[in-house]
């Protein structure tokens, strides 16, 4: 039977309620949606390309302190307030995820925590590239 480990790191906002921000089950990670908090829980304020940045800087903290990287990312999902952000969020999106990039589905949804404009979770693999 596979363990169950929860992640924790500094590097990345702290959890705002009763979830962690990752938990490894066997070879995979599995990260909490990843909002434009800065690591001392101030929200950026920016236009979504700013906040995006900030989502998956936050995103890569957590994988790296899980063990994995962008690199072995498998699947994303990306929340979008506005499905009218797309391109501009697709287009930070391909500075992190350009080279064999994991699926990946886009939602819109009625609203996100602190009324932010995306949030991403992802799944990857343990390890190294």
């Amino acid at each position: 039977m596979s363990e169950r480990r929860v992640i924790r790191t500094a590097a990345a906002p702290a959890a705002v309620g009763p979830y962690s921000q990752a938990v490894v089950a066997g070879d995979l990670l599995f990260t909490a949606g990843q909002i434009p908090l800065k690591p001392d829980g101030e929200t950026v304020e920016g236009d979504i390309e700013d906040q995006t940045r900030q989502v998956l800087t936050n995103l890569r903290a957590v994988l790296e302190a899980g063990g994995s990287s962008p690199a072995r990312v498998v699947k994303c999902t990306v929340f979008l307030r506005d499905m009218n952000d797309f391109a501009r969020v697709n287009a930070v999106y391909a500075e992190v995820f350009s080279d064999s990039p994991p699926a990946r589905s886009a939602v819109q949804v009625a609203r996100l925590p602190f009324d932010v404009g995306v949030e991403i979770e992802a799944v990857a693999l343990l390890g190294d590239a």
